[in-house]
């Protein structure tokens, strides 16, 4: 689909801009749009080396672990169908733990050895089961806990001068968006349409790969299929000096808070003290915090820090192509008038539920193309500023859903799913709330 809607900016870019008179400015965004987006990747490539460096020494330190610890009981409760020592239920606790990490490159793999396990689970023949549609109803729309780096970088790079306050926007928009999307799924499975084909009387084929062995036994956590290993998570006692240099720096960021708190809430009273606070400090208390998570996890910080940051920069360099083919072609359609009329067109409707329409193209193509909707972002910044109420909102639906389409393509191929039954219906209403999340996040945050 990314493919025609590429042609189609570029083909009706050029036969507008025909039109109107406006050749030589189409030919000259072209020239324009390739330098910009090599510029972007310059000013990107440091915080994305920087960030990634830091999650890698958290995640080191055991932060994923303990986050996966956290989610087990919980999607025990949520996945009755799939057995505790199963390797499926490691494998999506393992990626849910690294989506909540904003650990992209790590979830998948993990997503993909999850569905690979559900589907030998599963008895109906290429019909999700319930545990795959919930699996990637929470994958799309998966909450963020960490800041999305990526954008805040671009923002920064862009002039920012608030370049992290869409971190709690975004987590609220997360949120919205997971809790829809499997709010959509209870709601749905149930439906005679959305019953699975095992319902209606389909067999299992003996000795079907998908049907559970009957003399499957519990056996111990395997790491390599995605299962935490308890020798992981029981790990060696933190030495009493890295306790008290925690410790240390702990309280004095609390100090530092307090004082903080206490001097804003005499002039903004104390929820606009809170709300300035949480603006300023959830970005710094962030790598302030995994760091720490390494000291306590006995990490060599900086080897660690080093090894993360090379895969920031094999990111940033794997995106060139993308922002150089999306943001010349946005560029192209803005300067040929043709995306004006269609603002102009949309805006009035758009505006009255507080919705800009410059944002538009950003919320159509998010589900489609992570790398696409990226430039457009960027695109989007350098035309309207970072810190405009579009910069920002723009920002939040970056870091609100996932690329619905693509992942859904790659997981149900991993397990060979031709029927998704309701899940493209969980997933889009997730990323219809998300949307609605980042509309109103920014309007509280940012008027």
């Amino acid at each position: 689909m990314l493919n025609w809607i590429w042609l189609g900016l570029i083909l009706s870019s050029v036969v507008y801009a025909a039109f109107m008179g406006r050749m030589s400015l189409v030919t000259q965004c072209l020239v324009d749009g390739s330098k910009d987006a090599v510029s972007l990747v310059i000013g990107l490539v440091g915080g994305m080396v920087f960030m990634l460096g830091i999650m890698r020494v958290a995640f080191d330190g055991g932060l994923r672990v303990w986050i996966a610890r956290a989610l087990a009981p919980l999607l025990l409760r949520m996945f009755p169908d799939v057995p505790p020592d199963h390797p499926a239920m490691g494998a999506m606790v393992m990626n849910m733990a690294s989506n909540m990490m904003g650990l992209g490159n790590a979830a998948t793999p993990f997503g993909l050895k999850a569905m690979s396990e559900l589907a030998k689970l599963n008895k109906h023949s290429q019909t999700a089961s319930d545990a795959m549609v919930l699996f990637l109803a929470i994958n799309t729309s998966a909450i963020t806990l960490i800041p999305p780096s990526g954008t805040i970088f671009v923002r920064a790079a862009a002039g920012s001068t608030r370049a992290d306050a869409i971190y709690v926007p975004t987590l609220v928009a997360t949120m919205c968006s997971t809790f829809a999307a499997v709010a959509v799924f209870y709601l749905l499975r149930r439906l005679p349409r959305f019953r699975p084909e095992a319902a209606r009387g389909e067999p299992i084929a003996e000795g079907d790969a998908r049907a559970p062995a009957a003399d499957e036994s519990p056996r111990a956590p395997d790491p390599q299929n995605g299962e935490p290993d308890e020798h992981e998570i029981a790990r060696v006692p933190t030495e009493a000096w890295r306790l008290a240099l925690i410790g240390v720096v702990l309280a004095a960021l609390a100090v530092a808070l307090g004082r903080e708190v206490t001097a804003l809430a005499a002039d903004a009273g104390f929820g606009g003290a809170a709300l300035t606070v949480v603006q300023a400090w959830a970005f710094p208390m962030l790598i302030v915090g995994a760091l720490l998570i390494g000291v306590g996890g006995r990490v060599a910080i900086y080897d660690s820090m080093i090894d993360g940051a090379k895969e920031g920069l094999e990111v940033a360099v794997r995106i060139v192509p993308y922002l150089v083919a999306i943001i010349a072609a946005v560029k192209m359609l803005r300067e040929s008038g043709l995306l004006d009329l269609v603002i102009s067109a949309v805006s009035p409707i758009t505006t009255r539920i507080g919705v800009p329409g410059e944002v538009l193209p950003m919320a159509l193509l998010r589900p489609l193309s992570g790398s696409g909707s990226f430039a457009v972002m960027s695109e989007t910044l350098s035309a309207y500023g970072p810190d405009s109420f579009i910069g920002f909102l723009t920002s939040t639906l970056q870091g609100s859903t996932e690329t619905t389409f693509y992942v859904l393509a790659i997981y149900y191929g991993a397990a060979r799913i031709t029927r998704g039954r309701h899940t493209l219906a969980a997933c889009l209403t997730g990323d219809l709330a998300g949307f609605i999340g980042a509309v109103a996040a920014c309007h509280l945050f940012f008027g």
